[in-house]
């Protein structure tokens, strides 16, 4: 009996070690790295993906959904078009637009992150000035 709750448990450890437990969504935020940005100029919205409890910046995810808004300032419905550009470093993801109006500006993002059953989604928030 001994030998068999020992091999029991051994295998409960070599279980989990080999199949750590998943983060929760939860546990990820997008940040917005700049804070305001020019108005009536193409500019890249630069955003990284972070694994809050460690800190870590999430380079091999995948944003599938976007969208660009004045919902801070309740008008939901003024969008700006967004295109996705190439990441200049890990970690960051970067949307080019051009935006007309003065204001603040929401950022929705959805992504997929390697591991994670479930989409991560959140929105950064910025100001387009002068």
């Amino acid at each position: 009996m001994r030998v068999s709750a020992f091999a029991l448990s051994l295998s409960f450890v070599a279980a989990t070690v080999a199949f750590p437990a998943m983060a929760d969504v939860k546990d990820y935020r997008f940040e917005v790295l700049q804070q305001s940005v020019k108005k009536d100029q193409t500019v890249a919205i630069d955003v990284r993906l972070v694994h809050a409890p460690t800190g870590k910046a999430i380079d091999n995810a995948v944003v599938f959904q976007s969208r660009l808004d004045m919902a801070p300032d309740g008008m939901r419905e003024m969008t700006a078009k967004l295109t996705p550009q190439p990441s200049p470093t890990p970690g960051v993801y970067r949307f080019q637009t051009k935006l007309q109006m003065e204001g603040d500006w929401a950022l929705h993002l959805s992504a997929k992150v390697p591991g994670e059953a479930d989409t991560v989604r959140g929105t950064v928030q910025f100001k387009a000035a002068k």
